[in-house]
C-alpha cells in the first residue's frame, strides 16, 4: 500500500462505513461529542427492539424522532461522493455500512455493492406479518396525527426497517459483506466506532487473512492499534484524497 500524498493505491478495496461518512451531511452520528447518545442516553431505548415491542411510549418517541430526522431532504457529502469514485475506478469490492440513511446509493453507489448491515430507514416492516412497505406511506400519517401507526393489512406493529440491538442480522447482507471483506486486498474503515459487531468483526477477517486496515474516524477505535494506517482528519475532505489515483 502506497500512502504517499495521502493515495491508497490498492487494486481491490473493501470499505465499511458507519454515521460518521454522514455527519458532514448534516446527521449527527451516535457516540461522537455530539452525538445522539452523549447527548440524549435514554435514546438508546428507541434503539432496542424488546423496549420498543414493549412500550407504546418508546414507539411514539420513535415515530416522532424519524419524523424530526433531517435525512428525508439531506444531500450525500464529498466522502460519499469518493467511494463512487472508487467504484468508478473498478477498485471497490463492496461497500460495507452501517448506515440506515441511503445516501451511498442516493450518491450514485450501486446498490448491488452497497450491503446494509444495520437495515434502511427508507422502508417500514410489519413486526407480525412481516409486510414491507415505503416509508413514505407511513410519514403523512404521522403528520396528521397518529402517533403509533399500525399495519394497515393485520394490526400490528410497525417499524422502520433497520436492524435494532436485540435483532438478527439479514445473513444474506452478512454474507456478501464477508465476500467483500475476502476478495479486497486492504480494508478501509470510515467513520465507524468499530465498537458494534458483527461489523467490527470484519476488521478481524480481513487482519487474519494478512490484509492492511486502514481508519479513518475522528474518534479512537479498539483497532487502532491494529491498523497499517490511522486517519484522524475530517472524512469529507481526506476521502477524496485517499481513493483518487495521482
Amino acid at each position: 500500500m502506497d500512502t504517499v500524498g495521502g493515495v491508497i493505491d490498492a487494486e481491490r478495496i473493501a470499505v465499511l462505513t458507519g454515521a460518521g461518512v454522514s455527519t458532514a451531511s448534516g446527521i449527527p452520528d451516535f457516540r461522537g461529542p455530539e452525538g445522539v447518545w452523549t447527548k440524549n442516553p435514554g435514546a438508546e431505548a428507541m434503539f432496542d427492539i424488546d423496549e420498543y415491542v414493549a412500550s407504546r411510549e418508546v414507539r411514539v418517541a420513535a415515530w416522532k424522532h424519524r419524523l424530526a430526522v433531517p435525512v428525508w431532504t439531506l444531500e450525500p457529502n464529498p466522502g460519499h461522493l469518493a467511494l463512487v469514485e472508487l467504484e468508478r475506478q473498478g477498485r471497490l469490492t463492496g461497500l460495507i455500512t452501517q448506515n440506515v440513511d441511503g445516501l451511498h446509493q442516493k450518491a450514485g453507489s450501486s446498490p448491488e455493492l452497497v450491503h446494509e448491515l444495520h437495515g434502511t430507514v427508507w422502508h417500514v416492516d410489519c413486526l407480525q406479518c412481516g409486510r414491507r412497505l415505503p416509508m413514505a406511506d407511513v410519514l403523512p400519517r404521522l403528520e396528521a396525527g397518529d402517533e403509533d401507526p399500525a399495519c394497515e393489512a393485520c394490526g400490528g406493529i410497525l417499524k422502520s426497517a433497520t436492524v435494532s440491538f436485540g435483532q438478527s442480522l439479514d445473513r444474506t447482507v452478512l454474507d456478501r459483506a464477508v465476500a467483500a471483506t475476502e476478495a479486497a486486498d486492504l480494508f478501509l474503515a470510515v467513520g465507524t466506532s468499530l465498537q458494534v459487531y458483527p461489523a467490527a468483526g470484519l476488521c478481524d477477517l480481513a487482519l487474519n487473512s494478512g490484509k492492511p486496515l486502514v481508519i479513518l474516524n475522528a474518534q479512537p477505535t479498539p483497532y487502532d492499534e491494529h491498523a497499517t494506517t490511522v486517519l484522524r482528519t475530517p472524512i469529507e475532505t481526506t476521502l477524496p484524497d485517499l481513493v483518487t489515483l495521482p
